[in-house]
């Protein structure tokens, strides 16, 4: 009842947003300059039949304009290419290489004109998208086919704006990811980072180590390899689902998770376990803690042929190793190759060999122009801790994750000058519950709640003085698959959530608000609904 009495108030909200004609009204994220227009008169193309374009980068812009423009005024205008100047026309998408910015957009609409200008492709789509909003909120206008005078002037917070999805766990085919990158795009988030190994699973085809998948890629090998614990993508589907997200400025990002949850592959190559662990029987579907061994010379010539072939697959040349979790005290303390390695080198902690892994496997990296980014560990798993877990080299890029400790990864990354992504678990840990006894049902290790008035209440900045927060290049929320079994259940638990991270990452802290924020999600929950997208009713909120 609850849930039926929480859409029947978004249905009051929306017919509010009609009445009151507010253009604004569905705008997510929220742009940060915006200057509304005092006249009453309103742009009318009906009676164009075409739009212009000035360059051929812009022919997926001007496709999406196209669908806009039939979607809610029902309008078919043709798009029309021509690289001279076309000012006459009502509706203009134009590269401007005067606007500084890679994702800098000015949306122009006048009772004359519509224009959308930006110096990149990436640019005038956020403006196409930006309108699609505009349209979508000023359902008044809209149904008459007419368009309200407004000027938008807008460019992200952050340059890296992400979401994590974790096919190791469960398998999520190509297709469902797909459609998963066309929502996420629509809220401007521009990197899709894929966590494609774990104890669970190895989920991309590597020719030179076949075993990864023949083996790995099947948690429950007596099941229908279809079934959502068994699959992997082939280096073709990889690159096929690499170019539809490039075209709507989304960058994906594999993760390739070393030394530890790496189950799968020890499973595939048992040469590649400790020592003492060779002839054990492991199991992808149950067994855990598990490391890859750092005294075997065969693990870094694996790594490296690993690290070649991603390379090649992936244009933006970012990888992400993992480096989490690594449950050094069941694995290198009790090796006794392990052990004599830290005799030869010199160290007197096994955590020490931390350094000599990543050492051996960045300069690998390096080797194939892959720039690496890492889970950011500290020398205690909550508060207080001091200090890196190991001395991560400068080049690398980390991400803070453990409740509690992004403020001091901030500190220290500033110290050791590495940028720095941000996804505290108390607000960006989307496979969290976003209420008391809701979902997920099964798998939940205790997760805390984290609450969509959480999740929105995140202050990426943390208050704190511009020049202890330049190197956070951005914030990402991750979905991990543990008990996300497809892609229904991972828009569930990103929906609306992400909606709340995407505006967080994008727009100025004093232009956000729980209020403001509440109003605009309403249409595009609605809106989610609409395109199939599995979403939660946050009832909860209504009465706040």
């Amino acid at each position: 009842m609850k849930i039926l009495s929480y859409l029947f108030t978004i249905c009051l909200a929306l017919t509010s947003v009609a009445k009151a004609q507010e253009n604004t009204a569905a705008l997510m994220p929220l742009p940060n300059l915006i200057k509304t227009s005092s006249t009453n008169n309103k742009l009318d193309i009906r009676s164009a039949t075409s739009f212009h374009y000035n360059a051929q980068t812009l022919d997926f812009a001007a496709s999406q304009l196209s669908k806009v423009l039939q979607q809610r005024l029902q309008l078919q205008l043709s798009a029309e290419l021509n690289t001279r100047s076309a000012s006459n026309l009502a509706v203009q998408l134009l590269l401007d290489p005067s606007i500084q910015g890679a994702e800098h957009y000015i949306l122009d609409i006048t009772e004359k004109q519509l224009s959308i200008k930006g110096s990149t492709p990436a640019s005038v789509l956020y403006g196409v998208y930006t309108l699609d909003q505009l349209l979508l909120g000023d359902a008044a206008a809209t149904q008459q086919k007419l368009i309200t005078p407004i000027f938008i002037d807008d460019s992200p917070l952050f340059p890296l704006r992400s979401l994590m999805l974790d096919p190791a766990r469960h398998f999520i085919p190509v297709e469902d990811v797909k459609k998963y990158i066309d929502q996420m795009a629509k809220y401007k988030f521009n990197v899709l980072q894929l966590h494609l190994t774990d104890d669970q699973g190895w989920r991309i085809e590597i020719k030179s180590h076949p075993k990864l998948t023949q083996i790995g890629a099947f948690r429950k090998p007596k099941e229908k390899a279809t079934a959502g614990d068994n699959g992997f993508y082939s280096q073709e589907q990889i690159k096929d689902l690499v170019a539809y997200a490039a075209k709507r400025n989304v960058e994906i990002i594999p993760e390739i998770d070393v030394p530890g949850h790496t189950v799968a592959m020890l499973t595939a190559y048992p040469d590649l376990r400790c020592d003492f662990q060779k002839d054990a029987v492991f199991d992808i579907d149950s067994t855990e803690h598990k490391m890859l061994s750092a005294a075997n010379p065969k693990v870094y010539s694996l790594l490296d042929d690993v690290l070649k072939e991603i390379s090649s697959l992936f244009p933006s040349k970012k990888i992400h190793l993992g480096g989490d979790e690594s449950d050094i005290a069941l694995n290198w303390a009790k090796s006794p190759e392990h052990q004599a390695l830290m005799k030869k080198l010199g160290y007197n902690q096994p955590e020490q060999l931390m350094h000599y892994f990543f050492n051996k496997v960045l300069a690998a990296a390096k080797k194939y122009n892959l720039h690496t980014i890492l889970w950011c560990e500290l020398d205690n798993v909550r508060m207080p801790a001091n200090k890196y877990l190991f001395d991560y080299p400068q080049h690398v890029t980390l991400v803070s994750w453990r409740n509690g400790l992004t403020p001091k990864c901030i500190e220290l990354t500033g110290i050791h000058q590495n940028a720095l992504i941000l996804a505290p678990g108390e607000y960006c840990y989307l496979d969290y519950p976003q209420y008391s006894d809701d979902f997920p049902e099964k798998g939940n290790w205790g997760m805390p709640i984290t609450t969509l008035e959480k999740t929105q209440s995140f202050r990426p900045l943390y208050d704190l003085p511009k020049d202890k927060t330049d190197h956070i290049i951005g914030i990402m929320g991750t979905i991990w698959g543990e008990a996300v079994r497809d892609i229904n259940r991972a828009n569930y638990m990103t929906w609306p959530r992400g909606l709340a991270l995407s505006e967080a990452a994008w727009t100025k802290q004093e232009l956000r608000g729980w209020d403001s924020f509440k109003k605009r999600m309403y249409p595009n929950i609605l809106e989610l609904m609409k395109n199939g997208t599995s979403v939660r009713a946050p009832f909860e909120i209504v009465s706040k």
